[in-house]
């Protein structure tokens, strides 16, 4: 069984890394008058926010809070690790440095809960281009040949034109009638002075208009 375990490098450097970063911030923790329990404790929650903030950007990378806590969990710890290589006292923490202690606990829980209550967003699917779907083929038929089968359009019949209509003949007008209208123009033309009308001819004699206008045509008048 002993056998099967194999020894990773990356894996012992990891643990070995975290050890020393987890060490760091217990010692900036006690220093910062966090003792016992407590200072163990800062480490943990140092490390989770880190390793959630992680979570949270494999599955949607464009999170602007997974990026923020992120970056305020690996400041947490790469200040702890800077701050306990010999640059700062730690007999005499100053005071700013133990209101940040102090107040790690309630940022850290508030970035925990952000990340895990927030949902995400769902990714994109990308399709390939191999997979997308070719236009339909569309079937053209022509339209205008003729169908062999169907019969050619016969032309339409011509209707035949209308006779010319026939001009009606004038009326013949007795001559006896003739003189008598001649006299009642020449007697119009007499007491006015002027060509007497045909329909006062026409009301005058009280013939239809066919024969007056015959009798206007040879007596000349308007």
């Amino acid at each position: 069984m002993l056998r099967s375990i194999r020894l990773d490098a990356v894996l012992v450097q990891a643990v070995i890394a975290g050890a020393l970063s987890f060490a760091h911030l217990h010692d900036l923790a006690a220093a910062a008058g966090q003792t016992g329990w407590k200072a163990w404790a800062y480490p943990v929650s140092v490390d989770l926010l880190l390793v959630a903030a992680w979570r949270r950007l494999r599955t949607a990378r464009r999170d602007r809070s997974a990026w923020t806590w992120f970056v305020i969990a690996l400041a947490a710890s790469l200040g702890a690790n800077v701050a306990t290589a010999g640059l700062l006292d730690l007999d005499q923490v100053p005071a700013w440095l133990r209101i940040l202690v102090a107040g790690w606990p309630a940022l850290a829980f508030l970035g925990g809960t952000l990340l895990v209550h927030t949902p995400a967003e769902p990714a994109t699917p990308v399709q390939p281009v191999d997979d997308e779907p070719a236009a339909p083929e569309v079937e053209m038929h022509r339209t205008d040949d003729p169908d062999p089968a169907s019969p050619a359009p016969s032309a339409p019949e011509l209707a035949p034109a209308p006779p010319p209509p026939v001009p009606t003949p004038a009326p013949v007008v007795p001559a006896a009638l003739l003189d008598h209208a001649r006299k009642i123009a020449d007697a119009h033309r007499a007491s006015t002075g002027t060509p007497m009308p045909a329909d006062a001819l026409s009301a005058r004699l009280g013939l239809p208009a066919p024969m007056v206008d015959a009798i206007a045509a040879q007596l000349q008048l308007t």
